[in-house]
């Protein structure tokens, strides 16, 4: 009975997940709440704005690890993305390399149907992994003056893997479980991303869309989709105009796109300050989903010079109900 029940879970549960969120790398973006469009001015403008690259520093070079974890109880829903990277870039050329990692469980009721609030009894839940590797080439082009246009072809290797478990234990148990998943077929696609960079005085301005073509792996029964995300940036840059190195931005989702925990549509703020002659900077930010849950997000990062142009950051994120938090760390070099 209960092999029939898994089975039937597996079955009627188990339908196209998209749960990749753009808030998944860079410790400066992230310490920021994810207001990082406009700014995007390190490496992982490779992610966040590939025409931010024309206006960073000569070469840039950073890796790092990022951990977040979603949970919803109203729909008995959470996810767990973890992505390890390596971006090299020059003013108008970048590589990139991102080790991605995305699971996902949903719960649901005897009868296969999902779950609607916290009061219903989990029967089963339906698992669901995405890993992949994405090797990225962007290239940047001026277009006006203080005007940039970027590109980032991706080449990603993706694998997708589904399986079912009776639910009784915790959530943290069961997306460790649904982690080591095996099995799946791996699969190649090819991608783009493309974004514009406006820079006049303190005033900076970005737009970008990643996952351009929507790739989806996987089969009819388990199938990741990632979705298409436009997000445009503003920003004041007080060191442009002699003031102190402090930035001010603000980002906005155009559009909602899914999620395996829900619809998503972002406003993040964010800050950054640097002290001691850019020995250390200090960041801190918010967002706010406004579909869906309308979960809210606190941040907060740092990074310290351990040498010249070496720098070690972090970041930590905490949800308002505990339902989104994360942390990453990692290192980078910049001249």
């Amino acid at each position: 009975m209960r092999s029939f029940l898994c089975t039937a879970i597996l079955i009627i549960a188990t339908t196209d997940s998209s749960a990749q969120i753009i808030e998944s790398v860079g410790n400066r973006a992230l310490g920021m709440g994810g207001a990082f469009v406009a700014v995007a001015d390190d490496s992982t403008a490779t992610w966040w704005n590939p025409a931010g690259l024309a206006t960073g520093p000569y070469a840039d070079l950073s890796t790092g690890r990022s951990l977040t974890d979603l949970e919803q109880d109203e729909t008995s829903a959470a996810s767990r993305d973890r992505v390890s990277w390596f971006a090299a870039t020059a003013p108008v050329v970048g590589i990139s390399y991102y080790r991605l990692k995305f699971t996902d469980i949903r719960g649901f009721g005897a009868t296969g149907q999902p779950l609607v609030n916290r009061q219903d009894t989990r029967a089963g839940v339906s698992m669901q992994s995405f890993s992949a590797s994405q090797l990225g080439l962007t290239v940047v082009q001026s277009i006006l003056p203080g005007v940039d246009a970027g590109a980032t072809v991706k080449y990603l290797r993706g694998t997708v893997r589904a399986g079912t478990d009776d639910g009784l234990r915790s959530t943290s148990d069961l997306l460790d479980e649904a982690e080591e998943l095996d099995g799946g077929h791996a699969e190649n696609q090819f991608d783009l991303d493309a974004g514009v960079m406006a820079v006049a005085g303190v005033v900076r301005l970005g737009v970008v869309m990643r996952n351009i073509r929507q790739p989806d792996f996987g089969s009819d029964v388990a199938r990741f989709s990632l979705p298409r995300q436009t997000r445009i940036g503003a920003a004041i840059d007080a060191e442009q105009t002699g003031g102190p190195p402090f930035i001010f931005a603000v980002d906005a989702d155009v559009r909602s796109y899914a999620t395996s925990t829900g619809d998503r549509r972002v406003v993040a703020l964010g800050a950054e300050q640097w002290l001691w002659k850019k020995r250390i900077g200090v960041r801190g930010g918010a967002r706010f989903n406004t579909v869906g849950a309308r979960e809210r997000a606190a941040t907060a990062g740092a990074s310290v010079a351990a040498h010249n142009g070496l720098y070690l950051e972090g970041y930590v994120v905490h949800g308002g109900s505990e339902a989104e938090r994360g942390w990453g760390f990692g290192a980078r070099v910049s001249y």
